[in-house]
């Protein structure tokens, strides 16, 4: 039995000086707050030009107004851009040519940073110190239990800090003891920025687009926020504290004793009904819970020595996701961290930021967020009847509105469609019950027939596109035809959703079964598989990017893919793929597709494999260097997880014991890992 504190707590991140690439998060899946050594936000220049500090929560959408006329996305409508579709004029949303509407419907809504909380330390003449004056630094996260733990010293003088969220509400806690605080040398900056749809959520000139009011209540401070047409509170509460406005908005919080202890509640339903010692509780009970339930794997008994590194990306890779990607919406992919794309969530990757729950049993972190799909249904109705297609398409890139964002090659992409069916899909093998089946059967039947209507027949057989962009994107949508991943992937939804309509005793329509049998079969060319028929020299031309046609076996255990095809597609990719250009998630794919051909010190080399879009920093994101706009990327957490769960447990159909893992140098434990089950 793995003694799981321990090995969670093995991997505990620790730094000794600042580091703008990785500073510490604590939060509760909904909400996240981003610290640098001092165990708050006290020296955000630092981190600007890396990794900003952002307090960020799944509610915090903003909206700048587009003009006196058009304050809503709705009416900021541009001109689609029709693509022939054999024969049919299909609109899309890809004009780039009305600029500012172009620019505001994709930067609208955007996530927003709520506020920074941050330490102001003060030499003898009352004058800020700066970052310099910081020293003999200890930092450490507590996996176990979601508490950051600070020490340094200012003006030789020890601080020690306690940083932790509420499990239960948007509330974070701060324990802070040093001499500098009963002097008065030490106290807490809390300031609000206009939101902005830039990478920091923050604008900090301009303060007279939003007002910011303090106010005295029996329990604490109440700050009343205006941003535009939002109202928000800010409650703080604490012991012998005193708070003082200092600009418009700007707040100086000072303690009478030599502790600082102090709640701020973003979430002020519950804030004035939770204590400090609450907050620390809950976090701790809740990450303890997490830990102890659920996946886990070990590798402390291999003697490779490159196993404490995987093992260490495991468990950072856990505690990121379940802290990012397990709340109520599909998370951008920095999370909650920092905004990329505007803070937008790109529902093709919600696969690699979640699915891996259901692998490591804890299911109810990938279905948590499923309630908003079913929430923007009747949106991606109306999508798809706008262009034609019954059922429902669902959207690339979005807020929480649902409303897709226009680009010139998002609107185009269709490899999403079938993750909906899936998630349900391993929901459901996870708990089976009529009751899951009951409850998703409009999501899987809305979106399996758009994907029946989509699929076009030609006389011979059925195709996809065009107009289509694969996962690849780097294909002119007007010429891509039949990219392999995703005729793989189709035929797994609609079997999918043919098996969820037979449990029903639900009639199947006809069509489905017969697109099944008659889809275009992937591409070989030179005896490999391509991205897609129109590409038959991929690796000489477009070698960058994904390496999609791999996801076709790794992803999805295809019946219809040759091995053999395959295994020299996995090796003209590890000999010719431009890694560079690579993302984080690839190293997953095609780690899953050498596990799936019987090649796990492939599977093992890639994941380890030193490449600019494969490092993982003190933290444990996946920072995808050469991008100053990605500092963390999530879907290459959850890409790992996938792998490993796969070859720890395997996969519906392998007789082999341990797959990934199998060779000399390593043995792995694990336990509640499920098998993969994506196969057709």
């Amino acid at each position: 039995m793995i003694d799981r504190k321990k090995l969670v707590t093995r991997h505990n991140p620790k730094l000794t000086n600042f580091d703008p690439h990785s500073p510490l998060s604590v939060g509760n899946g909904e909400f996240v707050f981003t610290a640098d050594v001092t165990g708050l936000q006290s020296f955000n220049e630092l981190y600007d030009s890396a990794m900003p500090l952002c307090t960020m929560a799944n509610w915090g959408w903003h909206s700048t107004p587009f003009s006196k006329d058009i304050a809503k996305i709705e009416k900021a409508e541009i001109e689609p851009t029709y693509y022939d579709t054999y024969g049919r004029n299909v609109p899309y949303y890809t004009n780039m040519t009305e600029k500012e509407k172009y620019d505001w419907l994709r930067q609208n809504p955007h996530k927003y940073n709520l506020g920074k909380i941050g330490f102001v330390f003060l030499d003898e003449n009352n004058q800020t110190l700066c970052s310099n004056s910081v020293s003999d630094i200890n930092q450490e996260l507590d996996l176990y239990t979601g508490i950051l733990s600070s020490s340094f010293t200012v003006s030789n003088t020890l601080c020690n800090v306690k940083t932790a969220v509420c499990a239960h509400s948007d509330t974070i806690a701060v324990e802070a003891e040093s001499a500098l605080i009963e002097s008065g040398k030490m106290l807490i900056n809390l300031a609000f920025p206009y939101p902005t749809h830039e990478i920091s959520g923050s604008e900090w000139h301009g303060d007279e687009r939003h007002t910011s009011k303090l106010t005295s209540t029996s329990y604490g401070y109440k700050i009343e926020r205006v941003i535009d047409d939002m109202q928000l509170s800010i409650v703080i509460q604490g012991a012998n504290i005193s708070t003082k406005q200092v600009k418009p908005h700007m707040y100086y919080i000072k303690s009478t004793g030599k502790t600082l202890s102090l709640s701020i509640a973003f979430d002020t339903e519950t804030a004035s009904n939770v204590t400090i010692e609450d907050i620390f509780k809950s976090s701790t009970e809740k990450w303890a819970s997490y830990w102890e339930n659920g996946g886990i794997i070990s590798l402390e008994k291999s003697t490779d020595n490159r196993a404490r590194e995987l093992e260490r990306r495991i468990i950072l890779s856990q505690y990121l996701t379940a802290l990012q990607c397990g709340g109520s919406l599909p998370p951008a992919e920095t999370g909650l961290t920092c905004n990329s794309w505007y803070g937008k969530f790109h529902l093709e990757m919600h696969y690699w930021h979640a699915a891996h729950f259901a692998l490591f049993n804890r299911p109810e972190y990938l279905e948590k967020s499923l309630d908003w799909y079913m929430s923007i249904l009747g949106k991606a109705q109306k999508d798809a009847k706008f262009q034609g297609y019954d059922g429902a398409r669902w959207p690339k890139m979005v807020a929480r509105c649902g409303i897709d964002s226009p680009s010139p090659i998002g609107p185009l992409l269709i490899w999403q469609q079938p993750h909906i069916i899936l998630y349900c899909d391993w929901i459901y093998k996870a708990n089976p019950s009529r009751e899951i089946l009951e409850k998703y059967k409009e999501l899987i039947s809305e979106t399996a027939k758009f994907m029946a209507s989509y699929a076009h027949f030609d006389g011979e057989r059925y195709v996809l596109g065009p107009p289509v962009i694969p996962a690849q994107e780097r294909h002119n949508p007007r010429e891509c035809l039949n990219p392999t991943y995703e005729l793989e992937y189709w035929i797994y939804g609609l079997k999918t959703a043919i098996w969820w309509f037979e449990q029903l005793s639900l009639e199947v329509p006809q069509k489905w079964p017969d697109i099944i049998n008659k889809l275009a079969m992937p591409h070989i060319n030179n005896g490999v598989y391509v991205a897609q028929e129109n590409c038959p020299n991929t690796f000489e031309n477009v070698n960058n990017d994904h390496p999609s046609m791999l996801a076709a076996y790794g992803v999805i255990g295809s019946g219809r893919i040759d091995k053999a095809v395959m295994n020299a597609t996995l090796d003209r990719v590890l000999n010719d793929w431009k890694y560079p250009t690579m993302w984080g998630w690839d190293f997953g794919v095609i780690a899953m597709t050498a596990v799936r051909l019987g090649r796990p010190e492939t599977a093992l080399d890639v994941l380890l494999k030193e490449t600019e879009k494969n490092m993982y920093v003190t933290s444990g994101h996946n920072r995808q260097m050469l991008r100053n706009d990605l500092p963390l990327y999530l879907p290459g957490n959850g890409s790992l997880l996938l792998a490993v769960a796969m070859m720890a447990a395997g996969y519906e159909g392998c007789t082999v014991s341990t797959p990934g893992f199998n060779i000399p140098g390593w043995a792995v434990e694990f336990e509640d890992i499920c098998k993969y089950s994506a196969e057709i």
